[in-house]
């Protein structure tokens, strides 16, 4: 168990300082023995634009064992079941894998990022989906695109349907707000004295062109001359 810690620090160190091009891998908590690692869908396949996670439980007989790994993320392929379980040589010993000592976790995850990219149909381990791929292969390509944009492409955050109807129900909540803005400035204050509206101003009453305001006002009356006193 110790040899297998020492072996994995090490190697956990070469993949951070050197890591086959689109694998990142790091320690499920504390423990060197499990590891929790991720794939970029190969360029130019229908799993590009896709990350694919995967569980690494290391044995403790490691390396004279191989890794145990499964994929996380759903993934359409001959070779991976709806479990996860992976159909490669290099992660089953001897004689009917390919494992050997001299391998490393480093390997295992580019092999795997070779085989998401191209399928193995001579060694399916899905029936269906490895004769959809042998035989209707536009099919099997539009269903694993399908399943990327489902299952490995990641979402911004915020979006989807919970978010469409909160976006809808605030503008909404918004709509009802600016037309109660707009009724509550359509009143005006009462006039004190009189108790009518008090007129708006620029209106047809500001203007002075006749109207209710302009009747009620009262009339200007002209100054009285003062009466000059007749002197006898």
């Amino acid at each position: 168990m110790q040899a297998a810690v020492t072996r994995m620090a090490k190697e956990l160190r070469m993949l951070q300082s050197d890591p086959p091009p689109g694998v990142w891998a790091a320690p499920l908590g504390d423990s060197a023995m499990q590891l929790e690692a991720q794939l970029q869908g190969p360029k130019d396949t229908v799993y590009e634009g896709g990350i694919f996670k995967l569980a690494v439980d290391i044995p403790a007989r490691y390396p004279f064992e191989p890794p145990k790994v499964r994929f996380l993320t759903k993934v359409y392929h001959p070779n991976i079941d709806p479990e996860g379980r992976i159909c490669l040589d290099l992660l089953n010993m001897p004689p009917k894998g390919a494992w050997k000592p001299s391998l490393n976790i480093s390997t295992v995850l580019a092999s795997l990022g070779l085989l998401l990219g191209e399928p193995n149909p001579d060694d399916g381990l899905v029936a269906d989906i490895t004769a959809e791929f042998r035989h209707q292969r536009a099919v099997f390509d539009a269903k694993a695109r399908q399943w990327t944009q489902r299952y490995a492409v990641q979402q911004p955050a915020g979006s989807g349907g919970a978010a469409a109807a909160a976006a809808a129900s605030g503008s909404g909540e918004g709509g009802a707000a600016a037309q109660e803005q707009q009724q509550e400035q359509q009143q005006q204050p009462a006039d004190k004295e009189n108790g009518q509206p008090a007129a708006p101003a620029g209106g047809k009453h500001a203007a002075g062109g006749g109207g209710e305001g302009a009747a009620a006002a009262p009339a200007e009356q002209p100054a009285k001359r003062p009466r000059l006193a007749l002197r006898k």
